[in-house]
């Protein structure tokens, strides 16, 4: 009996339409301190496919893509969003991971992003 294909479509990330731009800011992020299998990753809560969205390397999450962030607020969307005439979001991705540790299992939101080197 054959094997089933591995699904290489992208999981997603969650993004809305109105969402674009925003900095890259790197592949990886260190997985917690004693993190255990099994091991689930959320980009803005869609779960990622190990093999195809990221791969576990040493203590780090590398993902196929990089992670972005909005970044600093400044100029005319500071100036708009005071005023409150009008709001322009960027992406802002979060990474969390579920994990075990000592047989218990854990969860963590909004992991540091590692800067590409």
């Amino acid at each position: 009996m054959q094997e089933p294909a591995l699904d290489r479509t992208p999981s997603g990330r969650g993004h809305t339409a109105s969402e674009r731009g925003g900095t890259p800011v790197g592949r990886r992020a260190r997985l917690p301190r004693g993190a255990q299998e099994p091991i689930r990753v959320f980009i803005n809560g869609v779960e990622q496919k190990r093999g195809v969205d990221y791969e576990l390397v040493g203590g780090d999450i590398a993902f196929e893509e990089p992670i972005y962030k909005e970044g600093k607020i400044k100029g005319w969307r500071l100036a708009t969003l005071a005023l409150g005439l009008i709001g322009v979001y960027k992406k802002h991705e979060v990474v969390d991971v579920e994990y075990s540790l000592s047989g218990a299992r854990k969860f963590v939101s909004d992991l540091e992003v590692q800067p590409d080197e």
